[in-house]
């Protein structure tokens, strides 16, 4: 048996386009969608990301403003940066990329984002109002593990989900969107005991720790879904997921691959919230 690689192209092609259409003609209203995207580091694989970013903007018709405060920017010149955008008519989306310098603590940060522009559900507010099942955006990556899920029809309702991974950025609101979709989520971390007990009970692992090849075979039940949102960067300059692929390929019915599994599905949904952001 062979996984069969649930590729997240397509549906980002698909979101693409239908947020081009759509700021197509938020831009001829004269409300052309801006997303600014806030940087304060100098993680080359973070920049590359933010470069991908504004590469498909530009594709879709949505204005991408990279705000470079440097490493060297302190808590206060992030959190001022991100009030003033907030505050900023002509911007309809804003993102605070990571890692951030030291002693900067995006959780605390992200609370100066407007929840109506915080596209990528980073204000704490916006993972409240998820978990109470109130309208926000939930962080893209997140949103995209669903949607994939959904576009190659893996059925929720009723199946028990392992998410490995607690963070606020993917685990915690990956968990609390699946539990809306009436799966039964049990959420891994690096304290849980035995790990391997408990994601090979599961009929659909998502991995989200940040750990290249953590997950091998003995992770996974013969036949089950495995979604990978890892991105680490490996020696040769490319992508490696938190899925050990070689061992986990033989095993699993069908896996995301790394890249071109969640990543673009992610890039899309933050082009498309920011254009729902302009429409509102």
């Amino acid at each position: 048996m062979s996984a069969i690689a649930l590729s997240g192209k397509e549906l980002a092609a698909a979101i693409r386009a239908e947020a081009a259409e759509r700021a197509a003609s938020l831009t001829s209203a004269g409300t052309p969608p801006k997303l600014s995207v806030v940087v304060a580091t100098a993680d080359e694989s973070s920049a590359w990301y933010v470069r991908s970013i504004a590469r498909a903007a530009g594709k879709a018709g949505v204005l991408c403003d990279i705000v470079d405060l440097g490493p060297e920017a302190t808590p206060d010149d992030i959190r001022a940066r991100l009030a003033a955008l907030s505050a900023d008519a002509s911007v309809h989306g804003i993102m605070l990329q990571t890692p951030l310098p030291e002693g900067a603590v995006l959780e605390d940060l992200a609370g100066a984002i407007a929840v109506e522009k915080d596209v990528d559900g980073a204000n704490p507010l916006s993972l409240g109002r998820l978990a109470a099942g109130l309208p926000a955006f939930a962080p893209a990556t997140a949103e995209a593990v669903v949607r994939i899920l959904d576009e190659h029809r893996i059925e929720l309702t009723g199946r028990h989900i392992a998410v490995v991974g607690r963070s606020t950025v993917v685990g915690k609101p990956a968990a609390h969107l699946l539990l809306d979709r009436n799966a039964t989520v049990t959420v891994c971390h690096s304290r849980t005991k035995d790990l391997a007990a408990v994601t090979s009970a599961a009929d659909v692992v998502v991995a989200a720790v940040g750990r290249a090849g953590l997950l091998t075979a003995e992770h996974i039940a013969p036949g089950a879904v495995v979604v990978d949102v890892g991105t680490n960067p490996t020696e040769d300059g490319g992508l490696a997921g938190d899925v050990d692929t070689a061992s986990v390929t033989a095993r699993a019915g069908a896996l995301t691959p790394v890249p071109g599994g969640v990543g673009p599905v992610t890039t899309a949904l933050l082009l498309q919230h920011t254009v729902r952001a302009a429409g509102r």
